[in-house]
């Protein structure tokens, strides 16, 4: 693997960072405001609808710029937004950083998507993506747990503030390390636009909100369920980020190994076990051991997801994939949102803090189903192809390419 995949990884760690730091901290960042605990999930909700709204905004306006600067530039926007949030008077101002930050996520990982692609062979694709996708998962198991345990014994403002100082050796790590790789030429945007015209792309950008927006609607409420459920102390919440953050890292590796070989076999497992897991959940939160399990079983099975699934939106917009690339990480981030306000509606109608889990199985489930119905549709137009070679007549529209 290329030495500039360790850059993007870099990136990924300190953009994972602040993604998901904020989960461990909602507590302290709500007792510091004077806010009610669903009203501080609006700091993850805000920030995953900035990603959504970010990932195509910024990709847009990076088309004419080559991709090493334009992920330089990224870099620096989440600087910025950290240290607003870091120096924060008020609630609202937390959130704009919060948005602020978002707003480089989406790009971030879809441009860097597509490089990581393009700096190894075909075949390595899926491996290169799951790279770099690595920095976003180790920074569960180190970055988050240890700026969680930063937030609660300094207070939350000094993590945010080294999340930006992350964000500097991220910036720092691509100017070095990631080659300068030429503008794509002949690419247009509404070439990049065609893709959407593909329903594959469309199904796999579907599974990609509900499937992750199932990982979203458990964990966003994790501090408060383990607990008031399962009756941990507000210091074990560090070292239960750090068990999710494993199963992630784990969950990532395997995701890339096998969706090169066997990608919606893949989808099929991990979805139909997430949803199960989550469900499970429900009951399993009301015993330490057990949750401690169940948080490292959600954190594994929500992140096989991603590399067969970005690859998937990769392949299938294979002629202009840098937006589709984008948006798609604004669909995970969708999921996230999505899951963080139906988290907070449910325990807000008084179900308990073990409800959004109930939230995640259905999404998950869902997620399982649009797969199933993906395949079903990408059979039946391989079987369609044949016959129209046989008798000479053309498809009023051309297919997308299938690759396996």
């Amino acid at each position: 693997m290329p030495l500039a995949l360790l850059a993007l990884a870099i990136g990924a760690f300190g953009i994972g960072t602040t993604e998901f730091v904020i989960m461990g901290l909602l507590p302290e960042v709500a007792g510091d405001f004077g806010v009610s605990i669903p009203a501080a999930g609006f700091l993850v909700t805000g920030y995953a609808l900035g990603v959504v709204l970010g990932a195509p905004l910024m990709t847009v306006l990076g088309t004419k710029i080559p991709r090493k600067r334009m992920l330089m530039l990224l870099m620096g926007l989440f600087i910025a937004g950290n240290l607003l949030s870091a120096v924060a008077p008020v609630f609202g101002v937390m959130l704009a950083g919060r948005v602020v930050a978002s707003l480089a996520h989406g790009a971030f990982f879809g441009i860097g998507s597509v490089v990581a692609a393009e700096l190894v062979a075909p075949e390595k694709k899926a491996g290169a993506i799951a790279m770099m996708f690595t920095g976003l998962t180790v920074a569960n198991v180190v970055g988050v747990p240890l700026g969680t345990f930063v937030g609660q014994t300094l207070g939350w403002r000094m993590t945010f503030g080294l999340v930006a100082a992350l964000g500097v050796v991220g910036l720092a790590g691509i100017a070095r390390l990631v080659p300068d790789l030429p503008k794509p030429e002949g690419v247009r945007l509404r070439h990049e636009l065609a893709a959407f015209r593909n329903v594959q792309v469309l199904l796999a950008m579907a599974m990609t909100v509900l499937g992750f927006g199932g990982v979203f609607a458990a964990v966003t409420y994790l501090a408060p369920m383990m607990t008031d459920v399962a009756g941990y102390a507000d210091s074990s919440v560090t070292w239960l980020l750090v068990l999710f953050g494993l199963g992630m890292v784990a969950g990532n590796l395997i995701g890339g190994k096998f969706a090169d070989r066997a990608l919606m076999p893949l989808l099929y497992i991990s979805l139909g076990a997430l949803a199960v897991v989550l469900a499970l959940f429900t009951l399993t939160a009301h015993n330490k051991i057990a949750a401690a399990v169940t948080i490292t079983l959600i954190g594994a099975l929500g992140f096989a997801t991603v590399p067969p699934l970005q690859k998937r939106v990769l392949d299938q917009a294979s002629g202009a994939p840098t937006l589709a690339s984008a948006v798609n990480i604004g669909a995970f981030n969708l999921g996230n949102a999505l899951s963080a306000w139906l988290g907070g509606i449910v325990i807000a109608a008084g179900l308990g803090y073990t409800a959004p889990n109930w939230v995640g199985a259905v999404l998950a489930g869902s997620a399982l189903v649009l797969a199933i119905l993906s395949a079903a549709l990408e059979r039946r137009s391989a079987a369609a192809a044949p016959s129209l070679v046989v008798t000479g007549k053309a498809p009023a529209e051309q297919a997308a390419p299938v690759h396996h």
